[in-house]
């Protein structure tokens, strides 16, 4: 596992939940304290016993934890270049879903061994989106998470389930119920924001 997606999971463990929880996590994993190294891969094994121990000490299945590293990726401080990525993808909720099938490649281009998962979007019937994404188990959680917070920061209202995996590939339906529901964060191309 690349080394940013575990600092991801260590920084949204940190923030969330405190030092102390890290610590204990870390000495789990065998860890240093400062836990991962961005530019490094680790063994999936080691992202694993992370999310396991988190699971356990928070009395949480690993899924939902997961899926609020997403939500955290695009809503903290820290996630705000990932979050600019991601709003350049277009200026509704609709195009940033139909730009989601570029994201590997958007990510090669800053991290050619970043290893994002494939994403292929259908549109079964109008409104109604199935994104699936294969190539890296539990993705699929964390990208409905990261699907929560883009919504809320286009001002979409969406429902989201998780429809199942099949193949080795996660699923995931998206209801576009209202693209304009609430004022989105805003979000200027040339600056902050």
């Amino acid at each position: 596992m690349h080394g940013l997606m575990n600092r991801a999971i260590q920084g949204f463990l940190r923030d969330t939940y405190g030092e102390d929880l890290w610590a204990r996590i870390a000495r789990t994993a065998r860890l240093h304290p400062d836990g991962f190294e961005a530019m490094l891969h680790y063994d999936d094994a080691q992202t694993e016993t992370v999310l396991g121990t988190a699971a356990q000490q928070l009395d949480r299945a690993r899924d939902s934890i997961l899926e609020d590293v997403g939500t955290w990726l695009v809503s903290s401080s820290a996630g705000q270049p990932l979050r600019r990525l991601l709003r350049f993808g277009g200026v509704s909720f609709t195009d940033f879903l139909h730009s989601l099938e570029e994201l590997r490649g958007r990510g090669r281009l800053a991290l050619p061994d970043l290893g994002l998962p494939v994403l292929t979007l259908h549109e079964p019937q109008p409104g109604v989106y199935d994104l699936t994404c294969q190539g890296l188990p539990g993705f699929g959680a964390v990208l409905m998470g990261v699907l929560r917070g883009m919504a809320d920061d286009y001002g979409a209202l969406v429902l989201l389930d998780h429809a199942g995996l099949r193949d080795g590939a996660e699923t995931l339906r998206i209801q576009l119920l209202a693209a304009d529901f609430a004022e989105g964060r805003r979000f200027d191309l040339a600056g902050e924001g």
